[in-house]
């Protein structure tokens, strides 16, 4: 399961949505897209560094997403 973070009005968190939602489909992925400022241990832990991806709850990426290393994480 990949977890998108991010917040809405985030020009960064738009184009992340687009690579994950991409990525996802091409390999078959379930993801999920939830806001820091809906869960606050979220907010302290990711508030400067949204978008992040977490892949099974491990941070993947922050800030840019590459859909070729996404990719390449998701086929492992």
């Amino acid at each position: 399961m990949l977890t998108l973070v991010g917040k809405p009005g985030c020009h960064l968190c738009d184009e992340a949505r687009v690579i994950v939602a991409q990525v996802c489909a091409e390999t078959a992925t379930d993801w999920e897209e939830v806001s820091v400022l809906d869960e606050l241990a979220l907010f302290d832990l990711y508030w400067e560094k949204i978008p992040v991806v977490l892949i099974a709850g491990v941070v993947h990426d922050y800030w840019r997403v590459d859909p070729d290393r996404l990719r390449a994480a998701l086929s492992r």
